[in-house]
């Protein structure tokens, strides 16, 4: 294999490629990276066996080959190279690099040892806009439950349907004590509703990918998302990521939002999320309560945490309450991520009493994203 690109080219393909290796002591070659060389591009992949990634770059091939590359320390040593012509050698035992005065080896291991990478053809596709999946990302990711005792909660529902003629996608997360939804449009007709459920890490990764190619006018506006034979592949540019996806069903979460509320709070989202965190310094060490009291005579609501050895606090926020006075005690920092995800100046607060879900939406956006936080019992 003898090939060369630019600096840049080269450092772009790593940066996408470089973060999925993983340490296995059984395959130490899923640390490396396959280059494989041929026609007028060079082409990168790294899988960890859950996921694959592979991406292509402009470049000038001399002897097609390929050959595996310790990711970390490929991406690490190109990363300092100057802005120069890259020109990589690879023979049996290690790659050449040379670049300007630079010059070094790194030792690698033989391509036939790497994992097969599988192809995915046919299936479904949907066109998904960027800017839109990166944000519904954002929105999502964070409530998705870490534990892995219930596998389908690890995840990320994705759901795609017809609305008025226009193909819609809702993406929800829940770890069960808050629930993120969010729905964007779509580029491509949804023919039949259709449903799955992706591995969250996987989403993290395309969202990371994503963001490498933020400063590149020349990119697609879509994100393609096919499915196939239980697997799941994300194409954006020269860039394709595939991942298994989710066996298990999704909990049909729509049945614990509430529709009807005794208490409904629009609230200035700046005002309202510093008087939780100020609330929240003294809210109990694992606990972490804070009580909101809504007072819809005097328009307000207080903001109250107490803790034995620290003291009290109530910080108070005006706001437009209608219904009746009503209160309820939640942990600060879901309220706080809903009212973070949330990108608008005014939120909508409703509730029913102390023990039921209590719901978070932007001020005249309430269809398109919808935040629960289930309330800690006292």
């Amino acid at each position: 294999m003898k090939l060369s690109c630019t600096r840049d080219n080269l450092h772009q393909g790593l940066s996408i490629t470089s973060h999925l290796m993983t340490k296995n002591v059984n395959l130490p070659i899923l640390q490396n990276v396959l280059v494989k060389a041929e026609g007028g591009s060079i082409r990168f992949i790294a899988t960890n066996l859950e996921m694959a990634v592979n991406c292509f770059v402009r470049g000038k091939v001399e002897e097609p080959g390929e050959y595996t590359i310790p990711s970390k320390l490929f991406f690490d040593y190109v990363s300092l190279l100057p802005n120069e012509t890259i020109r990589i050698q690879a023979d049996d035992q290690r790659v050449h690099i040379e670049c300007g005065t630079h010059k070094t080896k790194i030792n690698g291991l033989s391509s036939s040892e790497f994992p097969l990478v599988p192809h995915v053809e046919g299936g479904t596709s949907f066109q998904i806009p960027v800017e839109s999946f990166k944000k519904a990302l954002s929105q999502v990711l964070f409530a998705v439950a870490t534990n892995e005792s219930r596998p389908e909660l690890t995840g990320v529902s994705f759901q795609f349907f017809n609305f008025e003629g226009e193909g819609r996608l809702t993406l929800a997360s829940t770890d069960s004590y808050r629930l993120a939804e969010v729905t964007i449009p779509l580029i491509s007709e949804v023919i039949e509703n259709f449903s799955l459920v992706v591995p969250s890490k996987t989403l993290i990764e395309v969202n990371r990918i994503l963001s490498v190619f933020k400063d590149d006018v020349e990119l697609p506006s879509a994100v393609t998302l096919t499915l196939s034979h239980s697997q799941v592949v994300f194409t954006y540019g020269s860039v394709e990521l595939i991942s298994r996806t989710i066996e298990e069903q999704y909990p049909d979460y729509k049945q614990i939002i509430p529709v009807q509320f005794q208490t409904k709070a629009l609230i200035d989202r700046d005002d309202f999320i510093k008087a939780v965190k100020t609330a929240s310094l003294f809210s109990r060490v694992g606990i972490f309560d804070v009580t909101l009291g809504f007072d819809v005579e005097q328009k307000q609501i207080s903001v109250s945490a107490v803790d034995a050895t620290r003291g009290q606090n109530t910080t108070q926020c005006g706001a437009e309450i209608s219904g009746i006075a009503n209160h309820v005690t939640v942990n600060y920092r879901y309220l706080l991520d809903g009212l973070q995800a949330i990108n608008n100046d005014q939120v909508v607060f409703e509730m029913i009493d102390p023990s039921n879900p209590c719901l978070l939406t932007p001020e005249g956006k309430t269809q398109s994203y919808r935040y629960i936080v289930m309330p800690i019992k006292q």
